[in-house]
């Protein structure tokens, strides 16, 4: 869903030149610029969600119509709730930038890479920290 929305902007990939110091100024702006389009993009979803139910606030005579009305709109809201959560995945990110902390593993603290940020720009662990999250849960959920 976000990959979706980054899709739309069109945000050429950071080509981070040799030497070049991580999470530098550019790179911190390219990736703010990239999660304020995603922030922006979906609160304009949400909006139109809201409008749109709105406007489409039918009482059908027909049962079956009312059902499939209602199921719309628990699919809609349950799309809208997963992302509200990622605007405050958005915001959380954006705070991180703020703090100089945007980019680094929470867990362990090593560089989370730009690659995986390009592709998960609210990436909060590295690729080997986040392998492990979801072993954990595997096994928990066994």
């Amino acid at each position: 869903m976000a990959e979706d929305l980054l899709h739309k902007k069109q945000f050429p990939p950071y080509a981070a030149k040799k030497g070049e110091e991580y999470m530098n100024s550019k790179q911190l702006m390219h990736f703010r610029k990239i999660l304020e389009a995603l922030k922006d993009e979906l609160a304009d979803d949400i909006d139109r969600t809201v409008h749109t139910m709105q406007d489409e606030a039918t009482v059908f005579a027909d049962p079956n119509d009312r059902a499939s009305q209602e199921s719309d709109i628990a699919l809609e809201l349950r799309n809208r709730d997963r992302e509200r959560k990622l605007i405050k995945k958005v915001n959380e990110s954006l705070a991180l930038i703020e703090s100089g902390d945007y980019g680094y593993c929470e867990s362990c603290g090593i560089e989370i890479g730009l690659k995986r940020l390009e592709a998960r720009p609210t990436a909060t662990l590295c690729i080997d920290c986040k392998t492990l999250e979801e072993i954990r849960e595997k096994q928990v959920a066994k």
